[in-house]
Parts: C-alpha cells; sequence; structure tokens
C-alpha cells in the first residue's frame, strides 16, 4: 500500500515536472496533478495496452519508437478526462510522453525500480 501511494506521488511531480517543462502541458494545481496521476495510471493499464497491441506492426516497423505515439495518445485522453489536466496538442503530448519515460527512467535507476 505505500508503494502505491509513493509511486502516485512521483508521478504526480514528474507530472508537475513536465508542466514547467514542456510548453503545453499544463497542470494547473496540485490536487489536478494527484487526479491526473491516477487517471494516466489507469489509462496506461488498460487502454495503452490495447492501442499498443493494435500498433504493433507500426512499433516493429519503427523498431519500439511508435510506443511514445501511443504513450501521447493515453496522455491526450487522460487530459480530456481531468479537469486541470490540458495538453495544446499533439507534440506537447509527444513531448511530455518522451519526458515522463525519461524522468520514470531516471526515478527508476535512483530508487532501485520503475514507476513506469
Amino acid at each position: 500500500m505505500v508503494d502505491f501511494f509513493i509511486t502516485w506521488l512521483v508521478s504526480a511531480a514528474v507530472l508537475v515536472l513536465a508542466s514547467y517543462i514542456v510548453p503545453g502541458f499544463t497542470v494547473t494545481t496540485y490536487t489536478a496533478a494527484l487526479i491526473a496521476a491516477l487517471v494516466v495510471g489507469i489509462v496506461n493499464a488498460v487502454v495503452v495496452p490495447i492501442l499498443n497491441l493494435l500498433a504493433l506492426p507500426l512499433n516493429i516497423l519503427t523498431l519500439g519508437l511508435f510506443s511514445f505515439v501511443v504513450s501521447a495518445v493515453g496522455l491526450l485522453l487522460a487530459a480530456a478526462l481531468v479537469p486541470g489536466f490540458a495538453i495544446a496538442g499533439f507534440w506537447p503530448a509527444l513531448l511530455a510522453a518522451v519526458f515522463i519515460a525519461v524522468a520514470n527512467g531516471l526515478v527508476g535507476l535512483i530508487g532501485g525500480k520503475s514507476f513506469a
């Protein structure tokens, strides 16, 4: 249970950090960040695997880089569901997906496990 809360807080912190770094990616309040982290986690657990399966030929063709596009679509879906969490378009979502993947990787290196 404690791991869940740590993962949730780290994910919310990464979303807030992304809002400062990625233009067009905004999280208005910390409460919105917490809700967005929860919704992004649910979308990543339910919708993104289905999209990855459907996009498998493109993923193979691009050597896995199309996964960032699928993650960007997941972020756009989460932004459509959470008030206070907005993405200005596809390119900010794609840049944020890459940033979040790198940040999760770095946090995983520091913490000894992955939060992705």
